[in-house]
């Protein structure tokens, strides 16, 4: 055995606990094991800042890297080959000897607005139909500046907890509607919860949302060459526009940013915000460009929302009152 690959029968992936991290860990282990037949792969379930810290908004205790800080540094110390995360949780910058090489394709990037039922039929027939100052539960300020921007009645209510005990707490009568992400709805097979999509143009999605993203050392030749063909090109490169557009505007996944980009033949074209938390201000921008540099794209589209005065937000937000704030 003289040890000239790595790639020995058996690798690890890191990972969340909660379902709809082992979900998309459990895909990317059974695309693996399809694409190369006999391959054990084993899960490392790893209990992360953001999942033990569950009475207190992200926002006040800083949002960049809660949900990967210990699965990267399982990778540094070698007890994890990979990991899966969701992208929107993936902060712009890696620790040294880290990096990601593989964005998978995108679910739908959408918010999915959720209202209890009433025996066979939903409670309210879309997000138009909520009644002044109806209570929405919603984990993020970035959807939550964007829904109190066009309907600033509603009373925004903070709900934390996996996707299962969100849908719990809107059952048991604590909210008139939730905000989830439909990729992750989608992906636990629960799309039939789903009352209504926001339009991205009422809800511009997170970076990178819907999209999951693999982690590996820089230095392993197996695990790279193992993972590269779970990237998907187009999905690729407009997370990498997104991120880009996040980096310029040096946010975390809990401040109020959205970005989203797509493509149309060679073309990316991408649209982003920055919102005051009550939503009375919204600063929007577009661009479009070539895919053949989404970085320096999504980088115009951050320094153009600056100059049209996200900074003066930002630094709002960042500031001592985002204690206050009751949100995720």
């Amino acid at each position: 055995m003289g040890g000239s690959s790595k790639l020995k029968k058996k690798i690890i992936i890191g990972t969340r606990s909660s379902k709809l991290a082992l979900w998309q860990a459990e895909w990317v282990k059974a695309e693996l094991q399809r694409m190369n037949p006999g391959l054990e792969v084993e899960l490392n379930k790893i209990k992360t800042t953001g999942d033990k810290i569950l009475d207190v908004p992200l926002a006040q205790v800083g949002g960049k890297g809660l949900f990967v800080k210990e699965i990267e540094e399982a990778l540094l110390k070698g007890e994890a080959d990979l990991a899966v995360h969701s992208m929107k949780d993936v902060p712009t910058e890696f620790p040294e000897g880290l990096y990601l090489p593989v964005i998978c394709k995108r679910e739908d990037p959408r918010d999915a607005f959720i209202t209890a039922r009433d025996g066979g039929s939903f409670r309210y027939a879309g997000y138009k139909q909520l009644p002044q100052g109806a209570s929405i539960g919603t984990s993020s300020l970035r959807r939550s500046c964007q829904l109190l921007s066009s309907r600033p009645d509603l009373k925004i209510m903070q709900l934390r907890g996996n996707l299962d005990t969100r849908l719990r707490k809107l059952d048991e009568g604590q909210f008139d509607a939730i905000i989830l992400a439909a990729a992750g709805v989608n992906r636990l097979g629960w799309s039939e919860r789903i009352t209504e999509l926001i339009p991205v143009a009422l809800s511009l999605p997170a970076i990178g949302q819907g999209a999951i993203g693999i982690e590996c050392r820089i230095d392993d030749e197996d695990i790279n060459r193992l993972v590269s063909p779970l990237n998907h090109p187009e999905t690729a490169l407009c997370v990498r526009a997104e991120r880009a557009c996040l980096k310029k505007l040096e946010g975390g996944c809990q401040v109020p940013i959205a970005a989203y980009a797509t493509t149309t033949g060679n073309r990316i074209i991408i649209d982003g915000l920055v919102g005051s938390v009550s939503g009375d201000r919204i600063i929007r921008a577009h661009r479009e460009g070539n895919i053949d540099d989404p970085e320096s794209l999504g980088a115009a589209l951050g320094e153009e929302l600056l100059s049209k005065g996200a900074q003066k937000i930002l630094s709002e937000v960042y500031g001592k009152n985002i204690g206050q704030i009751g949100l995720h």
